[in-house]
C-alpha cells in the first residue's frame, strides 16, 4: 500500500479531467485530488441532488475549471478536453441509479453507454497521451446463478457482462464498448504508437457522507433517523459489497498513478475494487449497525409488490488487484459506517461547509494501517 501513501508525488501537478465530479463519487474524488495538488478541471451537469457533497463541500472553489455540460454533448467534451489537456481523466458521468434506469431506460442507455463513446472518441482523436479509467459497475455482470438469488460468489473481471436491469445492461454495455475500443484503437501492446492507457474499474455498493441520492439505503436511512421515523427497507436480505467511497476512490487513483509510471500493459485491463470477503453483509446488517451507531432508531421491511427486479446477491472478488496491484481494502464495513455516520450527525448539528471534514476521513483512510 505504500504507492496509496506516496500519491502526493504521482499527482502533484498533473492535469486531471473528472467527468461527474458534481456527483457523490466524483466530488469526493476532486477533494481527493485537490489534496494532492492536482490540477482538476471538472466537467458535468449541475449536482444531481439537493443538498449535494459538492455543494456543502464547496468543490468548485477546489477546481481549476468547473465546466457545467453534458457528457453526450461531443463537442463540449472535446472542448473541455482540449482546454485541460488532461494527462489523466476520471470517467464518472452516469445515471447512476437502478430504479431510475426502469423509468428512463433510453435516457441511461444514452449516457451511460454512449456518453462513455463520446469520451473514448474524443481522446481517439486527438491522438494525445493520457490515461484513461472508465468507472463502470459492480452490477456490470450478466446474473448468471439462480433466478432468485443471482450468482452466489464474487463475480471474477473474466466474467461475462450482462445485467437484468437497463442500468446494469448499460454498465455493461460500456464495458464492451471500452474493450471494442481498447482493442481496435488504444492496443496496450503497442502504446508507442498511440500513447493512451485505458482501463475500467468496477467498485462495490459505495457508502459514506454526502450522499442524498434517492433510494439509495444510507440516504433513506439518513433521512427518517433525523424525522425519527423508523428507516424503510425494501430488501433486507439483499446481500451488496459494501465499502466506503474513500475505497474504491484510492483504488482507481492508485491503478491510475501506476499507469502513469508504466508502459506495463496488462494494467490497461478491467479491475474490481470490492471489500474484503465477509463485508458483503444483507441490507439488514447494514441498517441494524449505522442506526446502532446513530445512537437511537429502528427500521421495518417496506416490501412492494410491484418493486422492479434488483439481484439479491452481489458480490465481487478483488483476487487480480490485490495479487497485481497489492491493493487491499483498509476499512472494514463497521468502520465505513462509523465514518459515514460521523459526517452525517456533523452535517446535522453543525452545516456549513463539510470540506474540513471530507479531509479528514481521507487522511484517517491514507494513515489507516
Amino acid at each position: 500500500m505504500k504507492l496509496l501513501d506516496g500519491l502526493g508525488a504521482a499527482y502533484r501537478g498533473k492535469r486531471v479531467l473528472v467527468t461527474g465530479h458534481t456527483g457523490f463519487k466524483g466530488s469526493w474524488l476532486a477533494i481527493w485530488l485537490h489534496e494532492l495538488d492536482a490540477r482538476v478541471t471538472g466537467y458535468a451537469l449541475d449536482p444531481p441532488t439537493r443538498p449535494s457533497n459538492f455543494v456543502v463541500s464547496g468543490v468548485e472553489r477546489l477546481l481549476d475549471r468547473h465546466v457545467v455540460a453534458d457528457i453526450r454533448d461531443r463537442a463540449a467534451l472535446a472542448a473541455a478536453v482540449e482546454q485541460s489537456d488532461p494527462e489523466v481523466i476520471f470517467h464518472l458521468a452516469a445515471q447512476p441509479l437502478v430504479r431510475d434506469s426502469y423509468a428512463t431506460p433510453l435516457e441511461t442507455f444514452e449516457i451511460n453507454a454512449t456518453g462513455t463513446l463520446a469520451l473514448l472518441e474524443v481522446v481517439r482523436v486527438r491522438r494525445r497521451p493520457c490515461v484513461v479509467i472508465v468507472v463502470t459497475s459492480d452490477k456490470c455482470y450478466e446474473n448468471t446463478g439462480h433466478e432468485n438469488t443471482g450468482q452466489v460468489w464474487g463475480y471474477r473481471e473474466c466474467d461475462p457482462m450482462g445485467g437484468h436491469d437497463p442500468y446494469s445492461a448499460s454498465k455493461g454495455a460500456a464495458e464492451v464498448m471500452v474493450a471494442s475500443w481498447r482493442r481496435s484503437f488504444f492496443d496496450p501492446a503497442r502504446l508507442g504508437e498511440h500513447c493512451v492507457k485505458l482501463a475500467t474499474v468496477r467498485a462495490g455498493n459505495v457508502i459514506g457522507g454526502g450522499d442524498w441520492s434517492k433510494d439509495r439505503i444510507i440516504p433513506d436511512t439518513v433521512s427518517a433517523l433525523l424525522v425519527g421515523k423508523p428507516v424503510a427497507v425494501r430488501n433486507p436480505r439483499a446481500i451488496r459489497p459494501w465499502q466506503h467511497v474513500l475505497e474504491p476512490l484510492g483504488a482507481y487513483l492508485t491503478l491510475a498513478a501506476r499507469m502513469l509510471a508504466s508502459d506495463d500493459p496488462t494494467l490497461c485491463d478491467a479491475w474490481n475494487f470490492g471489500p474484503v470477503p465477509g463485508d458483503d453483509v444483507p441490507v439488514a446488517d447494514l441498517v441494524d449497525t449505522f442506526v446502532k451507531v446513530w445512537g437511537e432508531g429502528t427500521w421495518e421491511h417496506a416490501a412492494q409488490a410491484s418493486a422492479p427486479q434488483e439481484a439479491a446477491v452481489l458480490r465481487l472478488a478483488i483476487d487480480k488487484a490485490v495479487a497485481r496491484l497489492g491493493w487491499r481494502p483498509r476499512w472494514r464495513v463497521a468502520e465505513a459506517v462509523e465514518r459515514t455516520a460521523a459526517w452525517y450527525r456533523h452535517h446535522a448539528k453543525q452545516g456549513g461547509c463539510m470540506a474540513e471534514q471530507c479531509r479528514a476521513d481521507i487522511r484517517a483512510y491514507v494513515g489507516a494501517a
